[in-house]
C-alpha cells in the first residue's frame, strides 16, 4: 500500500449491511412465496395483490419491531457492561491495568511492553481501551436499534415491492412462473450486491439466497395447489 494512503476496510458496514440484506431478502422471499402460494390456489389476481400488500405492511412492521427489540437488548447489555467496567476502573485502577496488560500478553506482546501499552491506552481513554480490548465493543460495532429498525423495515418494503410490481404487470395465466422466475432474479441480484458491498464472493452470496427462495416458493406453491384442489 502506498505511503500515506488510508487502508479501506468494510467492517464499518456490518451493522447496516446485515439489517439491509436481511430485510430485502425477507421481503422478496416472503411476499413472492405468499403470492405464488395464493396464486397456486387459483385465486384471482386482485386477491393475490390484496394479500401481497397486506403481507408487505405486516412484514415491514414485524421486521422493524423485531430488529429494534433485538438490537435494543444488545445495546442494553453493552451499556450494562460499560457501566460495570467504569465502576471497576474507579475502584481498582491498578487491577484493571494488569487485566488489560494480560490481554496484550495473550495476544503476543512481552509483559513489559504489554504494561506500557496498557498504561498509555488507559491514560488516553481507559474505558475505551477496556471496552474495545476486554469487552469487544467498538464504535463500528456498537448496537444502534433505531438505525437497524429503519433499515430492516425500509429494505423489507423495497424487497416486497418487487414481486408485487411483477403481479401488477403480469397476466393471470403467467402469474406463477413469472413471479417465481423474476423473484429468483431479484434474489440473485441482492446476493451479488451484498457480496460486493461486504467484500465476499458474489457468486456464493447469490447462490445462497436463491436456494432459499426456490425452497420457500416451491413449498408455498405446493401448499396453495393442495388447498386449492381440496376447496
Amino acid at each position: 500500500m502506498p505511503q500515506g494512503q488510508v487502508e479501506q476496510h468494510r467492517t464499518h458496514r456490518v451493522g447496516w449491511l446485515r439489517a439491509a440484506v436481511l430485510g430485502a431478502n425477507d421481503g422478496i422471499i416472503s411476499i413472492a412465496s405468499l403470492v405464488v402460494g395464493i396464486a397456486a390456489s387459483h385465486a384471482s389476481r386482485d386477491t393475490v395483490l390484496t394479500a401481497g400488500v397486506a403481507g408487505l405492511m405486516a412484514g415491514a412492521m414485524s421486521m422493524a419491531a423485531g430488529e429494534y427489540v433485538s438490537v435494543s437488548s444488545q445495546a442494553d447489555t453493552e451499556r450494562a457492561d460499560l457501566a460495570r467496567e467504569r465502576k471497576e476502573l474507579e475502584e481498582d485502577d491498578e487491577g484493571e491495568r494488569k487485566e488489560l496488560a494480560a490481554i496484550y500478553v495473550e495476544r503476543g506482546l512481552d509483559p513489559q511492553l504489554a504494561r506500557q501499552v496498557a498504561d498509555q491506552l488507559m491514560a488516553h481513554d481507559a474505558l475505551g481501551a477496556h471496552a474495545r480490548d476486554e469487552l469487544g465493543i467498538s464504535v463500528n460495532m456498537t448496537a444502534r436499534p433505531v438505525q437497524a429498525a429503519l433499515a430492516s423495515g425500509a429494505t423489507f418494503s423495497t424487497g416486497a415491492a418487487m414481486p408485487l410490481l411483477t403481479v401488477l404487470i403480469t397476466p393471470q395465466t403467467g402469474l406463477i412462473p413469472i413471479v417465481f422466475g423474476s423473484s429468483l432474479f431479484f434474489l440473485a441480484g441482492l446476493g451479488l450486491l451484498a457480496g460486493f458491498a461486504g467484500g465476499a464472493p458474489m457468486g456464493k452470496a447469490a447462490l445462497r439466497v436463491t436456494f432459499w427462495g426456490v425452497l420457500a416458493m416451491g413449498l408455498t406453491a405446493a401448499v396453495g395447489a393442495l388447498f386449492g384442489a381440496v376447496v
